[in-house]
């Protein structure tokens, strides 16, 4: 008999991950009793592949994988591109000026299968430096970087998924508000607080967390993503079940047959949701899992 939900889709960071960014032994064992029954476990993230390489080694992972907020399918075992939903390259370069202009460096996330990099900084003639807690993400997922003063110098300005930038709240909100004024119909905002360790936040500005401002092509989501992939298999994607707890996993937990919200999830994510479970320091994809194993949802 084939599973109720054919495709479960799984968010990393506030989901599958702990609060330490490591995976349970009761969230491994879930994922492997869901692919048992049938289930094509996909992981949506909203990190690009090189910063999710050991948690899906983890979970043995070897179906298809949404990275970079749903603007890039990828084989998580050859590191192949099977789709991407790339930014127009007037709407890359207008963002890279308004982040330029307010002394931000822009961090452009390229589609690694084809460029041979991951991210391309574009630090301005005065150089300006990239957030420490950014430098921190750099290094600890041994990310390729290159950098440079203008997007002429942008060898690939066809292959950026993703223009990002992070900054203290103060510059975060007045940026952010410029950027979504310019991309209105041409690409989607979000935003998320940074995350560094105790060390790295010390060195931030004090008592004003950072926030990372992520803007995708109009056109990609998770959501949009994952369809892509169920339509591939022949999968009515409103059958799809979905868990997630940050803005960016709204559309695709409203619009799944089976929507959860972690117990940490952002308000916008426990209202698009059918179901709740715990919270991702309890294992809560794991007690989600059992709850769908078992008939319950």
């Amino acid at each position: 008999m084939p599973p109720t939900y054919p495709i479960l889709a799984i968010d990393l960071d506030g989901t599958l991950l702990s609060s330490k960014g490591t995976v349970s032994q009761a969230n491994i064992d879930a994922v492997h009793c869901a692919r048992a029954a049938g289930i094509r476990v996909v992981v949506c993230t909203g990190r690009g592949l090189a910063e999710c390489r050991s948690v899906l080694t983890t979970i043995s992972q070897d179906e298809p994988v949404v990275v970079a907020g749903g603007a890039i399918i990828a084989c998580p075992m050859s590191g192949r591109t099977l789709h991407r939903f790339a930014m127009e390259e007037s709407l890359v370069r207008d963002t890279v000026a308004t982040l330029l202009e307010h002394q931000q460096p822009a961090l452009l996330l390229k589609d690694p299968s084809d460029v041979g990099y991951d991210y391309l900084v574009i630090h301005g003639s005065r150089r300006y430096r990239v957030h420490p807690a950014i430098d921190w993400w750099f290094e600890r997922h041994r990310l390729r970087v290159r950098y440079a003063r203008t997007i002429e110098e942008d060898e690939h300005p066809g292959h950026t998924v993703r223009v990002g930038a992070c900054s203290p709240t103060s510059t975060f909100q007045h940026v952010s508000a410029k950027v979504k004024s310019h991309a209105s119909g041409r690409g989607v905002l979000h935003s998320i607080p940074a995350v560094a360790p105790a060390q790295v936040q010390q060195s931030m500005s004090p008592g004003e967390p950072a926030h990372i401002m992520e803007l995708f092509d109009a056109h990609a989501s998770k959501w949009a993503a994952v369809s892509h992939l169920a339509g591939q298999w022949g999968i009515d994607p409103r059958t799809l079940a979905a868990i997630g707890d940050e803005v960016n996993d709204v559309e695709i937990i409203a619009n799944a047959g089976l929507g959860i919200a972690m117990a940490n999830a952002v308000p916008g994510v426990r209202e698009a949701a059918k179901r709740h479970t715990r919270s991702n320091d309890e294992d809560g994809v794991a007690w989600a899992v059992e709850k769908m194993l078992g008939g319950e949802w």
